[in-house]
């Protein structure tokens, strides 16, 4: 082979080389660059946002409804939530200490033995004594002005003609039907019908052959935490809330009272 053969040769190898390296740098880089793309997105799919509330509540027992008249002379019907000896601040968590912000109220003294040790040593580190119920406000922002021991009234934190966000555990109904669980309208009661408070179709027969996770049908009612929004106080006192409308729940029934969220003002 003469000289200027093997030149040639080791030229196109030297290329043919180049080539396979630089190809193999290319789809690495985009394996690479796919694989933390789809892990920044798996990342993003795995991130929660917990509700927050628009402030620091308090929590109170249904009492029951009746009805007032306003200076107007219109009959109201309202909800008389009474508030019982408790509301104490256990813990105060900030976005830098804890990752988020909120503050932990404390509800319904109780004798020791009723709950946990451990809960015991967590309200008397914060100098509190034993109570019942113990849950957090989340905020949007740290808290001002509240410390831990402090002691939350009604009146401190609400006024006449403010709007709350109540939370409570629903009247359980036991099992019922479709018609009464979800509103559906029933069928004939006559004419020779046979479905009169049957729902409909659930799902095909081939595909999907099964019936899909969450669709309405009959089952048990009631007994789950229910939320109304934006309801307005109409009396705030020392020992009760007065608020228009109805909440959920039976007489005796822990009630969750937090500030209303109401856009451009505190959300």
């Amino acid at each position: 082979m003469s000289a200027l053969a093997q030149t040639f040769t080791a030229t196109s190898a030297s290329a043919l080389a180049s080539r396979k390296s630089s190809s193999f740098n290319a789809r690495s880089s985009l394996t690479t660059s796919s694989s933390s793309s789809s892990s920044s997105t798996r990342g993003a799919r795995l991130q929660t946002f917990a509700r927050v509330d628009g402030g620091v509540g308090v929590f109170g027992n249904k009492a029951g409804m009746t009805q007032i008249f306003t200076d107007d002379g219109l009959c109201v019907p309202v909800t008389v939530i009474a508030v019982k000896d408790g509301n104490y601040v256990s813990a105060v968590k900030t976005a830098d200490a804890d990752g988020y912000n909120a503050v932990q109220v404390a509800y319904d003294a109780v004798a020791e033995h009723k709950i946990t040790k451990p809960e015991v040593g967590h309200l008397a580190k914060a100098g509190v004594k034993p109570m019942r119920h113990v849950e957090e406000f989340r905020l949007a922002a740290p808290a001002d002005g509240i410390t831990v021991g402090q002691k939350l009234s009604a009146p401190e934190m609400f006024k006449e003609g403010d709007y709350v966000d109540i939370r409570g555990t629903s009247i359980g109904k036991g099992f019922q039907g479709s018609v009464k669980r979800h509103g559906f309208a029933r069928g004939l009661m006559t004419h020779g019908s046979k479905s009169h408070r049957q729902h409909g179709s659930v799902g095909a027969g081939t595909y999907p052959g099964r019936i899909f996770p969450g669709k309405k049908m009959h089952g048990h009612m009631g007994n789950e935490t229910t939320t109304i929004k934006q309801l307005k106080i109409m009396r705030v006192e020392d020992d009760c809330i007065i608020i228009r409308g109805n909440v959920p729940g039976k007489k005796g029934n822990l009630i969750r009272v937090a500030p209303a969220k109401i856009v451009g003002k505190n959300c």
